[in-house]
């Protein structure tokens, strides 16, 4: 249950605006199981919209239904492939002061997959060159590392 007396914009209220969170169901779990239920499908929530929208995936292509199936697939493989790239880089702390469990697709492609560095080829060797100044250029290092080698 939560009171509240001042709304968001910080206009004080004459009567208090309560709010009761309740759950009906005929399962026969228990008050913890059924609240446990309810946050790992609001977590497969936010997994299923990081695949529509990060992925860009919110539209399918074409009409049919082969074409659309084959674009889904090729979606998934790479959605999984940046999931497990976010959860090796999740082993370097220097990229990321903050404790998280996971990374969003959205910060993997854009600070591991699309970001500037230059490329130089000498005495049979290839250098890639990400500059000082990237914090998570020991984070690329690491899943390089682990996947590449």
């Amino acid at each position: 249950m939560i009171e509240r007396t001042i709304d968001k914009k910080g206009q004080i209220l004459l009567v208090p605006d309560i709010e009761v969170n309740t759950w009906w169901t005929n399962l026969g779990w228990t008050d913890e199981a059924i609240m446990d239920a309810y946050h790992v499908h609001g977590e497969s929530e936010q997994y299923h919209s990081e695949l529509k929208a990060d992925m860009d995936v919110e539209r399918l292509p074409s009409g049919k239904f082969e074409t659309n199936e084959l674009v889904l697939e090729l979606a998934l493989i790479a959605y999984n492939i940046l999931r497990m790239i976010g959860q090796e880089s999740l082993k370097h702390k220097q990229a990321d002061k903050r404790l998280v469990k996971r990374r969003r697709i959205r910060i993997v492609l854009s600070n591991l997959i699309q970001f500037a560095s230059h490329i130089t080829e000498h005495a049979r060797k290839i250098f890639m060159g990400m500059g000082c100044s990237n914090t998570w250029r020991y984070a690329f290092h690491s899943v390089w590392q682990r996947f590449a080698c």
